[in-house]
């Protein structure tokens, strides 16, 4: 209990540097919201009446104390340049770029689990070397890159769907699913990669110890050996790797969704910084930040969970 007191206690200190260092970049890039709203031809006079109906004339740790405790409350404020609640214009957005990054996630289990373990079990042979060259590749290559190979294949070429024609969920799920797949395979397949990698190493690596030689010794199967034994052991640094990933993968939509021509939270982002609307670009990347934190916390829990000798190691 201790250990996972003192984890969520690091996550908050965490969340409150992050969330300052946020305010304050956006605090000191060049260019005011109260221009980019009002227009080129605002006088002096209507800027400064919007600076201060907007409290942008307060000291900068006013306004943080401010935005913060709003935050807390969740109230992330108000655009800026719409004048509407940044919830409310995130909520519709919001759904499409979960999704993409939950497929992605499961895209790189299905393939990664079955991947390591077989590479491990057919070390050095002829599959697993060719499995070995795809993963370097696949790892070189950027997750925007090849969106634009998949989309120029499979979207110009094979016309098995149309470039920039989304469906939104709340028309047609199957559809919007459908549209999906070829970007969350875009994300997933740098990640599988790794985990293949990852998962391939960790197995080897925990066959060769003693416990693994007296499980055979014992009478049992190699299958029996490694079901029952080495995968648990070779799990823990894989889970690790995929919890960090999926808070990746979800971010990383972000920039697979400008690929595709996805109206997700990118579009939402790309405009509102070009506008210098700071609390709807605060907002989306404080929840980023708390979307990698808390993923990281449930696995330190998921690890003190299966590895109970962690916590007397710290």
């Amino acid at each position: 209990m201790k250990y996972i007191i003192k984890k969520i206690l690091m996550m908050i200190l965490t969340l409150v540097v992050v969330s300052f260092c946020v305010f304050l970049a956006f605090s000191l890039i060049p260019g005011d919201p109260a221009t980019r709203k009002l227009g080129t031809e605002a006088t002096p006079e209507l800027i400064m009446q919007y600076r201060e109906k907007m409290g942008l004339n307060d000291p900068l740790l006013v306004r943080y104390f401010r935005w913060l405790i709003s935050f807390i409350k969740g109230d992330m404020g108000t655009s800026y340049s719409y004048s509407v609640p940044v919830s409310s214009m995130l909520m519709n957005k919001l759904p499409i770029t979960l999704t993409l990054g939950i497929m992605s996630f499961v895209m790189m289990i299905v393939i990664s689990i079955p991947l390591g373990i077989y590479t491990a079990k057919h070390e050095n042979g002829y599959i697993d070397k060719v499995i070995v060259v795809i993963n370097q590749i696949i790892m070189a290559v950027p997750p925007f890159f090849s969106g634009i190979l998949l989309t120029f294949l499979f979207g110009m070429i094979f016309k098995l769907f149309t470039p920039g024609g989304f469906v939104s969920y709340t028309q047609d799920m199957g559809a919007f699913l459908k549209y999906l797949i070829l970007p969350a395979i875009s994300i997933a397949l740098p990640k599988a990669a790794m985990s293949t990698k990852l998962l391939r190493g960790s197995v080897i690596a925990e066959a060769e110890k003693d416990y693994t030689r007296t499980a055979y010794s014992r009478g049992n199967s190699t299958t029996e050996v490694l079901y029952r034994h080495v995968l648990k052991n070779a799990m823990i640094p894989v889970i690790t790797f995929m919890g960090m990933a999926l808070a990746d993968m979800i971010a990383g939509s972000i920039v697979i969704e400008q690929v595709f021509s996805i109206p997700g939270i990118s579009r939402i982002l790309l405009t509102s910084i070009s506008n210098r609307d700071y609390p709807v670009v605060e907002a989306i990347i404080m929840g980023i930040a708390i979307l990698v934190i808390v993923t990281n916390l449930l696995v330190d829990i998921i690890y003190r969970i299966i590895d109970p000798r962690i916590e007397t190691m710290e």
